[in-house]
């Protein structure tokens, strides 16, 4: 670590501290050669996942993007924001489960409708509605019949 008043690269570490999350460990460290004392921060570096478009583009998984995606789909619908959390936690949760740090979009639609039929069925075929593109009445009559 540099010390951020002479640039000397020997400090020592005079206390640690796990954050309140146990994300991140505060160190105070003291310089050797001007003995002032500076704070750094220490965290675990994470891959982000990346999702895989029908296209083949690639960009990076995006919780706000899937918890807006959620949102639309339970519009005047009880269900609550913690079902909500914890229905995007499980999927995050399988995601991590993998090993892989791709999925393709396809496969990340499904898991959210597995996870919607379970929650609100007016939800789930909201969702499917967009996410299968209907084109047509019968199709979406055919989806609501699979449902039962």
């Amino acid at each position: 670590m540099r010390c951020p008043y002479c640039a000397n690269t020997e400090d020592r570490v005079v206390d640690s501290r796990e954050s309140r999350e146990g994300d991140v460990i505060r160190r105070r460290r003291e310089c050797v050669r001007c003995e002032r004392r500076f704070t750094s921060y220490e965290k675990i570096e994470q891959q982000p996942f990346q999702v895989v478009k029908r296209d083949q583009r690639r960009e990076d998984y995006d919780r706000e993007k899937l918890m807006r995606g959620l949102h639309i789909a339970c519009r005047k619908r009880p269900v609550s924001q913690p079902a909500l959390e914890k229905l995007a936690d499980s999927i995050e949760a399988a995601m991590t489960d993998s090993n892989d740090r791709e999925i393709s979009s396809q496969d990340l639609g499904i898991m959210v409708m597995e996870r919607l039929r379970d929650l609100d069925a007016v939800a789930y075929v909201r969702f499917a509605s967009v996410y299968r593109r209907f084109e047509d009445v019968e199709a979406f009559v055919k989806e609501l019949h699979h449902l039962k």
